[in-house]
């Protein structure tokens, strides 16, 4: 920039002059959203829950299976009658004497055995379904994944911001003639 010339350096006349000029800087107040949180997910586990149930299931199918049973063999013993008895002659001695005498004879019993014979046979059975109670882990409710979007949160600021830089200047001054003679 120009400077002030002076009176020696311009041959004792002065032909322009300059002073300097200070600007100070420019303020103004800006307004402007900050982010104050960024937002984001917030996750909910919810673990699934388990219960028992209980029920009848058969565990066998009704089913026939064959047994030899084997022959029976017993004795059975029971009384017969094998002389009726009554008047019977039968020799006897009697003083020296051989004499035909007429007698009473009482009826006769023998025992007698008697087998009875079951022969083997084959027997069928017939054997039933078989049932038991069985307890089942069952899932009840499922779990379960809760996501809530988080938005992010912004405030309004106000803040003092320089527009322009203060400077120093130099402006032509006009002095009049007479006045710098």
């Amino acid at each position: 920039m120009l400077a002030a010339v002076s009176q020696a350096a311009a041959g004792g006349r002065t032909f322009e002059c300059y002073e300097p000029v200070h600007r100070p800087a420019i303020y103004d107040t800006v307004y402007e959203d900050v982010m104050v949180s960024p937002g984001g997910q917030l996750v909910h586990y919810d673990p699934p829950i388990y219960g028992t149930t209980e029920s009848i299931e058969q565990i066998a199918t009704p089913r026939i299976s064959y047994e030899v049973v084997p022959a029976v063999t017993r004795t059975v013993y029971h009384t017969v009658k094998v002389d009726d008895g009554g008047y019977a002659w039968e020799w006897r001695v009697i003083h020296g004497r051989k004499v035909l005498c007429k007698v009473w004879r009482k009826a006769r019993y023998a025992r007698v055995a008697k087998i009875i014979v079951e022969p083997e046979r084959v027997r069928r059975v017939v054997l039933p379904a078989e049932y038991e109670g069985v307890a089942r882990e069952v899932l009840v409710r499922p779990g379960e994944r809760r996501i809530t979007e988080i938005a992010p949160s912004y405030r309004r600021v106000a803040r003092r911001m320089m527009v322009r830089e203060g400077s120093t200047d130099w402006r032509r001054v006009h002095i009049p003639r007479h006045c710098v003679d």
